[in-house]
């Protein structure tokens, strides 16, 4: 349990059934009544911001969060196969929980994942990712525009905009914080 005098920004708490990381909290005394808790959460399934007040002393469970290596295997539907690299064990994931990061992973790449109670609840991406141009339409001759783009479907699904001299088959690599083209590789 976790009571709000020993809230710190990072922890993470469990209110009516979802998990929230502390972003911010104050204390507050007001000259007449309690004092209370004023806080900013972060909701670690959807990343919604909430500010919640809690009564002084209020207690809480603390959701441990665990961040462990694990390689992803194939998708099948709406699931995604992973392999814990310790333990071999495989975990199954809803397409839901993976959101947007489902563009930018291949089979066989490795991730690190957040597990609370030995369930993925979401993954963290590297700051960039290679993937191959599965379709683009062929650059004009002459085109010779500045900022001249257009679209690129990726391997992985993703549609992108990318120069004029990328060709398909062509490996490129995309920034996963912006979904934007970075270099070709």
């Amino acid at each position: 349990m976790l009571s709000t005098n020993q809230f710190k920004s990072g922890k993470t708490i469990e209110i009516d059934a979802a998990i929230y990381s502390i972003i911010d909290f104050h204390h507050v005394k007001p000259g007449k009544g309690g004092a209370f808790v004023k806080t900013k959460l972060r909701n670690i399934k959807t990343g919604a911001v909430i500010d919640r007040t809690f009564r002084s002393g209020e207690k809480f469970d603390e959701a441990y969060i665990e961040q462990k290596q694990i390689q992803f295997l194939y998708a099948e539907g709406d699931m995604y196969h992973f392999m814990d690299d310790q333990t071999f064990e495989q975990l199954m994931v809803p397409k839901e929980t993976l959101g947007e990061a489902v563009y930018f992973v291949k089979e066989s790449d490795t991730i690190v994942a957040s597990l609370h109670n030995n369930l993925i609840i979401g993954i963290t991406l590297p700051p960039s990712v290679n993937l191959k141009v599965a379709h683009t339409e062929p650059g004009i001759k002459g085109d010779t525009s500045k900022m001249a783009l257009k679209p690129a479907t990726l391997e992985t699904g993703l549609v992108i905009q990318v120069p004029l001299f990328i060709d398909e088959g062509n490996i490129i690599k995309v920034d996963t914080r912006t979904k934007e083209y970075t270099s070709r590789v």
